[in-house]
């Protein structure tokens, strides 16, 4: 186990060289990024996301997105390439930024900035907002400018979206009112054009129906009977001739006068004497009526010639009695007909119409809802105008810092130390895990089954020794001044170290893995 022990140290001494230039190498790597990165200044300012001035139960804002949501929107468009090239050139943060790509100056200002957002859910949340940069009144500014874009962010985010909800409601609400209109002309169109054939006025018409198939019924009986009078009538004048008429049919009123007022004297004479008062009134009476009848024959003797007989007249007016109830039945029967057909056409007029009735209700529901809504709509626009919503308020403005931040310079050149010492010895011990040459009597023993009387170890000439020492001091002077060297070179005159390790980082896939780790360069 000694043996072994001093054959190590003996093989790691043999290759000390090896160790000596791969550490110095890596630690001065490690110590020329920690002293050539930039100092960075991180100003970082908080704000407050407070909850809505106005109780829910009284007045609701119509923005309902909570606190997160609307942080992470804000921040989304906080860092969209428009923004940070505009902020990077407007406080030239990068100095030679002339040289770099819009692509490497959006990158630095997205690595640059942190915004940590509240991860519960109360009401009241804070959030932080921090830029790095080369010096401290630089972050300061930067970070407040940030503050003023994520306020007026989220006040035109808010306003925008009741202002949109608002628009929304107003223009549901003007097309509810134009469908409810055509829907109450259609109705009335419909009514207008089905006025007699509407289930309203169902049982009137029915009960008009009945009467008038009752008139219709004594209608006919009376035509029937009409037309049996005038039958028996001309059956009677064919057999009997004018002998049949009374003769007091054919006389005019004061004939028929002049008749009552002899029978009454006649029956007068019967009681009373001639020289009776009511007597000689009676004469008196007749004498003026035959003169009048006299007077009234002798002026119509002329036109007597062309007088109807009392025949003709009675069978006139049975005939015109007929046709006016001729005229009568047909009437009856036209209503009749469209009656029973507005009663036909009623069931299927009462299903449009209850079609129809039943859209404009559901049409006023959705209009009454979207006039309520609209009514909210607009308290929640006034709440987001007067900023009475949920709102974020500034409770710290940035401050330029002191002292950098960042970077530990301290912590990356021991980290480059001890990565060297480390990448040294694995290089030795990776060295002699390859190596399966014989070195050693064991190994003879070991692999050949042969054991040495003695050994002699290989020994160098001095001019080889002289060149193993030349080159190896080469290799430590390169190592040590100049990987430094040039790490500084391409600092000064290519890139910054910190964008040239975010590049490279990057590119390699390392940059995904540290921020999975939660970590960063």
């Amino acid at each position: 186990m000694l043996a072994d022990l001093k054959f190590y140290l003996a093989l790691f001494l043999r290759r000390l060289h090896y160790f000596l230039v791969v550490a110095i190498a890596v630690s001065s790597v490690g110590v020329t990024i920690a002293y050539t990165l930039p100092p960075v200044y991180e100003a970082e300012a908080r704000l407050l996301v407070e909850s809505p001035q106005i109780p829910g139960n009284l007045a609701r804002s119509t923005v309902q997105a909570s606190a997160s949501e609307i942080l992470g929107i804000i921040r989304q468009r906080l860092l969209t390439r428009a923004n940070m090239l505009e902020i990077a050139r407007e406080f030239e943060v990068f100095q030679n930024d002339r040289n770099m790509s819009p692509d490497a100056i959006v990158a630095g200002m997205r690595s640059r900035i942190s915004m940590r957002l509240p991860r519960s859910r109360d009401a009241a949340a804070f959030v932080s907002i921090s830029f790095q940069a080369d010096s401290g009144p630089l972050s300061a500014r930067i970070a407040n400018e940030l503050v003023t874009r994520v306020l007026e962010q989220n006040v035109s985010l808010r306003k925008a979206a009741a202002g949109e909800t608002l628009g929304f409601f107003e223009r549901e609400v003007e097309r509810l009112d134009r469908e409810l209109a055509d829907q109450g002309q259609e109705i009335l169109e419909f009514k207008l054009r089905n006025q007699n054939a509407l289930p309203d006025s169902l049982n009137f018409r029915r009960s008009r129906l009945a009467s008038l198939q009752e008139r219709l019924v004594q209608t006919e009986r009376q035509l029937v009977s009409l037309n049996d009078r005038r039958a028996r009538l001309q059956e009677m004048y064919e057999r009997n001739g004018s002998a049949f008429f009374d003769a007091e049919k054919g006389l005019t009123p004061d004939q028929k006068r002049l008749r009552e007022l002899q029978n009454s004297l006649s029956s007068a004479r019967a009681i009373y004497s001639d020289q009776n008062p009511r007597i000689e009134f009676l004469r008196r009476q007749i004498d003026v009526l035959e003169e009048k009848i006299m007077e009234a024959q002798s002026a119509g003797l002329a036109a007597s010639e062309n007088a109807l007989t009392p025949f003709e007249i009675q069978m006139e007016d049975l005939q015109a009695q007929m046709d006016l109830l001729t005229e009568q039945k047909a009437s009856i029967e036209t209503q009749l007909e469209d009656l029973e057909k507005t009663i036909q056409a009623t069931p299927a007029n009462a299903v449009t119409l209850g079609t129809l009735e039943r859209d404009y209700e559901n049409l006023r529901i959705q209009y009454n809802q979207a006039t309520a809504d609209l009514a909210a709509a607009r308290t929640g626009d006034q709440i987001e105008a007067q900023s009475r919503g949920q709102r974020i308020s500034v409770i710290e403005q940035a401050v330029a810092p002191n002292k950098p931040t960042s970077p530990n310079r301290g912590r990356i050149a021991a980290a480059g130390v001890g990565g060297g010492i480390f990448a040294g010895i694995g290089l030795i011990a990776l060295l002699e895990l390859l190596n399966s040459s014989i070195r050693r009597p064991a190994d003879l023993r070991n692999q050949l089954g042969i054991n040495p009387f003695v050994t002699i170890p290989y020994i160098r000439t001095r001019k080889q020794l002289l060149v193993r020492r030349a080159i190896i001091g080469v290799a430590i002077l390169i190592a040590a001044i100049g990987i430094p060297g040039i790490l500084f070179y391409v600092d000064q005159n290519v890139m910054p170290m910190d964008m040239l390790l975010d590049q490279i980082a990057e590119k390699s896939g390392l940059s995904d893995i540290l921020v999975r780790l939660g970590l960063s360069l």
